[in-house]
């Protein structure tokens, strides 16, 4: 069933989009200085880390979420784009080496889960494309806030706000005048230093008083796949 309304939608969407094409008394009825976005966005972190003492590399799941933007138009090719969206991750190192704990040499060590906030700013260039096309790149940067964190097996940890960047690609497609859909490629380069305090972790020979924290330097370098539809105003 899931199939066929998938089916369904596609073929009402694709014969909406040919009527339209078609339509050689296509003329623009406003000129809109707003549009407006909601995206299905899949999150895939491209991570990377150095983790001091215990080693191993960073492993960080990906997600699906929903994401929200508003572009404003400075002229009809020129514009900037806010782009909203909260992704929960999971966090993990695989293969740290735990033997300064009395654990095993190799080990996966779950660091629980954060939640990202990037809020977004792009400047984009669009260009009007075979009447109902909207091809646009842009180029921005973000600040990315960790939220709501959960520590996993160590009893805190601690991710800091950092500023980075990052491009896009991406096409719009009319359905009508106002309403359209819409295909995003991003990537954003987003780095934390990470400070893991395992000290509950510690074996219970060693002196009162003693702590371990596990520095790392983190990259997460996320790709967002997005897919959705949106409306001008």
């Amino acid at each position: 069933m899931k199939k066929v309304l998938l089916s369904l939608l596609a073929t009402i969407l694709l014969a909406n989009i040919s009527v339209y094409a078609q339509n050689d008394t296509y003329t623009k009825k406003q000129d809109y200085k707003w549009q407006m976005r909601l995206r299905g966005v899949g999150v895939i972190p491209h991570n990377k880390a150095d983790i001091g003492i215990i080693g191993g590399k960073i492993d960080v799941d990906n997600n699906i979420i929903p994401e929200l933007d508003f572009t404003y138009f400075f002229t009809e090719n020129f514009a900037a784009e806010l782009i909203l969206g909260v992704s929960r991750h999971s966090v993990q190192t695989k293969g740290s080496n735990l033997t300064a704990i009395e654990g095993p040499s190799s080990a996966d060590v779950d660091l629980g889960s954060a939640l990202l906030l990037p809020p977004t700013l792009m400047f984009q260039y669009h260009h009007r494309f075979a009447k109902i096309l909207k091809p646009y790149v842009g180029a921005g940067v973000n600040y990315t806030m960790f939220l709501d964190v959960k520590n996993g097996v160590a009893q805190k940890v601690k991710y800091q706000d950092k500023f980075g960047w990052g491009y896009q690609l991406g096409l719009d497609i009319d359905i009508t005048d106002k309403f359209f859909i819409n295909i995003d490629l991003k990537k954003l380069f987003l780095k934390t230093n990470v400070t893991v305090d395992a000290t509950n972790l510690l074996p219970n020979n060693v002196a009162p008083g003693s702590e371990l924290a596990i520095p790392a330097k983190v990259k997460l370098d996320p790709l967002l796949i997005g897919f959705g539809v949106g409306m001008r105003f």
